[in-house]
């Protein structure tokens, strides 16, 4: 299965999931990180410790002998309306992460609306750093996403420092001694399961 990770603004955790999705789906079958991200976020991610699969960039990757059982790929913030296209329409699926609050919000729409028309995989909204109770931004939303009838993962990512603690050490979440950390990673767990379920029903 390949999964792309994209969205038309930074600072939603483009990153961080498309590092957690690769840790999950590395439980499963050989999985293969290619970071496709300018900035190399999650090759820098990786050079600081220790994680259980390969990260490479868009060159490396062409370059690798044998086939992954499954491919992550960490994109651009902001990709040229042409390079959303090829990425949507290479992909298994095509995960839409946003935080709850309205910039984010704004270019999720953005996304959706250069989606329209185009050939692309299926897609889902995923919501992450989710803020703690007793906000309700997360559950307001949600509600708001699913009586839009946009394509909602029905898990969501809450925000914890933890991971940012997990992008210093170089380790996924679950490597960190915090408190948090295993909530943290649970809800990556919640959503790789729910990805894994998608891709049967795609098939």
């Amino acid at each position: 299965m390949i999964v792309t990770v994209a969205s038309f603004k930074g600072g939603v955790g483009k990153t961080t999931t498309a590092i957690h999705l690769a840790a999950f789906l590395q439980g499963y079958a050989e999985t293969l990180l290619i970071d496709a991200d300018p900035n190399q976020s999650a090759l820098a991610w990786a050079s600081r410790g220790e994680l259980p699969f390969l990260v490479v960039d868009q060159w490396q990757a062409r370059d690798l002998p044998s086939p992954h059982g499954h491919v992550v790929i960490d994109t651009p913030a902001r990709p040229v309306a042409d390079d959303l296209a090829l990425l949507a329409s290479t992909c298994d699926l095509l995960i839409l992460p946003t935080t709850p609050d309205i910039l984010a919000l704004d270019a999720l729409a953005l996304t959706v609306q250069h989606l329209a028309g185009l050939p692309v995989a299926p897609y889902r909204i995923l919501l992450t750093m989710i803020p703690p109770h007793p906000s309700r931004a997360g559950a307001e939303v949600r509600e708001m996403l699913t009586a839009t009838g946009l394509p909602l993962l029905s898990g969501g990512i809450r925000r914890y420092a933890v991971f940012q603690k997990a992008a210093l050490a170089g380790t996924a979440v679950y490597d960190v001694k915090d408190p948090k950390a295993e909530l943290g990673w649970q809800d990556y767990v919640a959503i790789g399961k729910e990805i894994l379920a998608l891709s049967l029903e795609i098939e």
